[in-house]
């Protein structure tokens, strides 16, 4: 039989084996319990990444097609919003090469020039426009007095039949503008007729270091029309904007746009077509920029009175 020691050493030995099982048991347990945690802590971070992932690309699309990029100047459009009608380019029409002669009472219509037009009218002669649109007569005094040569482009475009056909396509409430003279594309896009005019009179342009105009500026009144241009000086060509009310006052701290005639009858008409007719642009289109006519409006022809 063993002895006492030898049963006491016995009972130690099998008490250090069971506390080394439980231990061992318990240490499993924990890993378990651990690595469970952990699967369930991917399982609901891939489920939380998948549903980030899904809304965040959706919310990141929405943005990219909500948002859009217009003039300070300009009203953003609504992301619903339909495009209003745009008029058919005007096709044909004679490109000049060389120098452009002066127009004839009969000339044909001109889509294209090489050069900018000579001189062409008498500055110490009195003109005016009469701007025959689909939506009534518009007439107005041209300033040849002090912009000559401006008011000289836009006769000669007028007789070589440029504009016959070009639209209204643009209406910017927030400035008070209306914008035309765009023939080829009937957007703001327009290429113009292959030439650009100095601005005058030349004391009121200055330019900065990178060529963009500076002040002296104009105080813009309900019934200039304007030549439009691209922010650099000398840029302007065949584009022209109508300003129908006050808030064209913006447009002060932009730099000098010339302004080469005013209307003397026919304003309301104008102001009609800002108010009544305006359609916001679809958002992102770099094209139509505030709004347009929610129905063409074609200038169906121009014709230029002397006197």
């Amino acid at each position: 039989m063993p002895t006492d020691k030898r049963q006491r050493q016995r009972a130690n030995a099998q008490a250090k084996a069971a506390a080394a099982a439980a231990a061992a048991k318990r240490r499993a347990n924990r890993r378990r319990a651990i690595a469970g945690g952990l699967a369930v802590i991917v399982i609901v971070g891939l489920v939380a990444f998948l549903i980030g992932t899904s809304s965040g690309g959706s919310k990141k699309s929405a943005a990219s097609t909500s948002t859009s990029t217009v003039p300070a100047s300009t009203t953003p459009s609504t992301a619903a919003a339909a495009a209003p009608p745009k008029a058919p380019p005007v096709v044909g029409g004679q490109s000049l090469t060389g120098t452009t002669p002066c127009p004839a009472a009969s000339s044909p219509r001109v889509s294209k020039f090489a050069q900018a037009p000579p001189m062409c009218i008498d500055p110490a002669k009195t003109y005016t426009a009469t701007f025959n649109t689909t939506e009534g007569n518009i007439v107005v005094s041209l300033n040849t007095s002090s912009v000559p040569q401006t008011v000289n482009n836009f006769v000669v475009l007028s007789k070589y039949h440029y504009y016959d056909g070009s639209s209204f396509d643009r209406i910017d409430q927030s400035i008070d503008i209306i914008q035309g003279g765009s023939p080829t594309t009937q957007d703001i896009a327009d290429p113009g007729p292959g030439y650009t005019i100095k601005d005058e009179p030349a004391s009121k342009f200055k330019t900065d270091a990178s060529g963009n105009l500076t002040g002296p500026y104009n105080n813009y009144t309900a019934g200039d029309l304007v030549m439009a241009r691209a922010a650099s000086a000398n840029s302007a060509a065949a584009q022209y904007f109508f300003v129908t009310g006050p808030k064209a006052s913006a447009l002060n701290a932009q730099g000098t746009y010339v302004v080469f005639g005013h209307v003397t009858s026919g304003l309301s008409i104008l102001q009609n077509i800002e108010t009544n007719l305006y359609a916001a642009c679809p958002s992102g289109d770099q094209s139509c920029l505030g709004g347009a006519p929610s129905r063409v409006v074609l200038v169906k022809s121009i014709t230029i009175a002397e006197s």
